[in-house]
């Protein structure tokens, strides 16, 4: 034996494990893994009985043998880097991180940053017209005499990646027998009636219908069994009446707009325009926490209560095995100049002076970072604000000649999207999430 390195067992062992953990790794790392083992084992294999003669010296083996596991290593830890699609679902996945993925366990992983990007002028778009039922009044700036009709031609384009073109069977496809609900303020609606055009086309007449429930409605594509909902709550905490009429916020109760929110497979969220009223317009009169009333509080102070609160009820009350849960980022407006500041605008800015961070955003981003229940965070807030060409200013009605002759004397809303329009793309970003 003393004319032996390693008997037949210990060679013949260690070369076979080690080949299977080679070619059930793939990549091309582990060619060159590869060919160092094929030499190893035909020097193994030279032997009658399958060992090692003195004939070749033992530190030479040994170092091809150390080396050859050596690369081993490199390889399994080098394919631990591989790049993430965007139809992947593993961003659930305590492990998974990006730059728009707020969770409490976070790993140094970057995956594609959708919020980075451009807009690209495409003449494939839009993906419906403002004939769709669904749409309000209010943002069919099309049928309400808007003469130009460039806004519904731009889809966003990251900067590392690309967002699929929507498609309405795939989306229904994957939310078969599923409820996914919007929940926020009007712009939540405006995005729910963007979805609600973006699907319906290719749901029979028959096959579909809108029902109500108390703040919610729901679009029904019945032979997905699929529901496409919106429910209305705008600062998600709640809004009630006191005795002397007077509305009174509670940064601290949220059980009323929650209570519609369970069941549901996948919820998205916004709220922050609300917050950010002036006091002429704001719309409650005192806030309340506990049995604290107070008359003024910093608005921010408040933000970060009330969504304390919300992030509370999803940690005790959501298991995310069986519930997504998505929060929208801040829709910007471009109201400065009294709403004027969107009115004939007719192409996206090209580049921004300076890039400024809303404070809402960085609210949102501390409190979701100290929640238990993994929350994505879509960022909408920079893309849209290229858009200023998208809101309805004053074609939020149908106006007649002498009107249109006349815009100035209108009011103009610089906060709302057009439809189709920039809401549009959000979905796509959305249907791509899931």
């Amino acid at each position: 034996m003393d004319n032996w390195i390693w008997s037949h067992h210990t060679a013949s062992h260690a070369f076979d494990t080690i080949i299977l953990i080679i070619y059930n790794h793939q990549g091309p790392c582990m060619q060159l893994t590869k060919c160092l083992f094929s030499l190893l084992g035909r020097l193994i294999q030279s032997s009658p009985s399958f060992g090692i003669r003195k004939s070749m010296s033992k530190p030479k083996l040994q170092l091809l043998f150390l080396f050859s596991i050596f690369i081993v290593f490199l390889c399994f830890f080098q394919g631990k880097s591989s790049p993430l699609e965007l139809e992947d679902d593993s961003w659930l996945d305590e492990e998974e991180d990006a730059v728009n993925m707020v969770e409490s366990h976070q790993s140094s992983r970057r995956r594609c940053e959708l919020s980075a990007g451009k807009w690209v002028y495409d003449q494939s778009y839009p993906l419906y017209d403002s004939t769709c039922p669904y749409l309000s009044t209010a943002v069919t700036c099309q049928k309400n005499g808007r003469p130009d009709s460039d806004y519904e031609k731009w889809r966003w384009k990251p900067n590392s990646c690309s967002i699929p073109r929507f498609d309405a069977l795939k989306f229904l496809g994957k939310m078969r027998r599923k409820r996914i609900m919007l929940v926020g303020d009007s712009i939540m609606r405006n995005q729910w009636e963007s979805l609600v055009c973006l699907v319906q086309g290719v749901v029979p007449t028959g096959r579909k219908r809108v029902t109500y429930n108390g703040p919610s409605m729901a679009f029904h594509a019945m032979d997905f069994e699929t529901s496409v909902e919106f429910s209305w709550a705008p600062l998600l905490v709640e809004l009630n009446q006191g005795a002397d009429k007077k509305r009174i916020l509670h940064l601290d109760l949220i059980e009323e707009n929650a209570k519609y929110w369970r069941g549901v497979d996948v919820l998205v969220f916004d709220s922050a325009h609300w917050w950010t009223h002036s006091d002429k317009s704001s719309s409650w009169d005192y806030y309340m926490e506990g049995q604290s009333l107070y008359t003024n509080m910093n608005p921010m102070v408040a933000y970060q209560k009330g969504l304390t609160t919300w992030a509370k009820w999803i940690d005790l009350n959501l298991d995310p095995r069986k519930t997504r849960v998505i929060f929208r980022s801040m829709s910007p407006r471009h109201n400065r100049q009294n709403g004027w500041r969107c009115y004939n605008q007719k192409q996206p800015l090209a580049y921004f002076s300076h890039q400024h961070v809303p404070e809402p955003l960085i609210v949102l981003q501390t409190v979701l970072r100290n929640m238990r229940f993994p929350v994505y965070l879509q960022d909408i807030t920079t893309m849209s604000a290229f858009r200023r060409d998208g809101h309805p200013s004053v074609y939020r009605r149908a106006m007649g000649q002498e009107e249109r002759q006349h815009p100035r004397g209108l009011s103009s809303d610089c906060s709302h999207w057009c439809l189709p329009g920039v809401p549009d793309s959000w979905n796509e970003m959305l249907s791509a999430l899931l």
